[in-house]
């Protein structure tokens, strides 16, 4: 199993959807048995980019939310919340498997934490992770508070009572 992923490539026309393409596909060709997970941008909503990736059907497809509604425009600049939960139910309507991840400890109520993990359940996405935010450099968010091993392992609880195939909490 190989796991893509790649910065945002808004430098190109199609936003890097078809080094995508050709990735999986040589991928495909050097190890037929190989499957994988593509971490892919939101491509600025420009969903012909998106559908080349459900065309080439990768068996994951991840984008991640990273962080809840409120502190989207702290936390990803130029991502759109909004526009993260249309790329999942895109790809999810086109027939992939999809998943999506949140960091934790950024400032980030309870309550929040649950209402995007909802958020996410209401476009279909199959497989959450969670995990604990931290500040890659002075430059970025400090850290709000270390999540506990019970915290984690109550939002995994509220993941599978939600109805995630599968949840990583930790």
């Amino acid at each position: 199993h190989a796991v893509l992923t790649s910065v945002d490539r808004d430098d190109l026309k199609d936003g890097g959807a078809s080094i995508w393409v050709m990735t999986v596909k040589a991928i495909r060709k050097q190890s037929p048995t190989t499957t994988m997970e593509t971490l892919i941008p939101d491509f600025a909503s420009k969903w012909d980019n998106l559908q080349k990736i459900i065309d080439v059907a990768p068996e994951i497809v991840s984008h991640n939310l990273e962080t809840v509604r409120r502190l989207t425009k702290q936390v990803r600049i130029q991502a759109k919340y909004d526009r993260s939960l249309e790329v999942l139910f895109r790809l999810k309507k086109g027939g992939m498997k999809t998943k999506s991840g949140i960091m934790l400890g950024i400032g980030e109520s309870e309550e929040e934490v649950i209402e995007s993990m909802q958020d996410l359940r209401s476009v279909g996405t199959d497989i959450l992770t969670l995990g604990q935010y931290l500040q890659p450099t002075l430059k970025h968010l400090p850290v709000n508070e270390f999540i506990t091993p019970e915290k984690f392992d109550y939002y995994r609880e509220k993941g599978l009572e939600m109805g995630f195939r599968f949840v990583e909490s930790g």
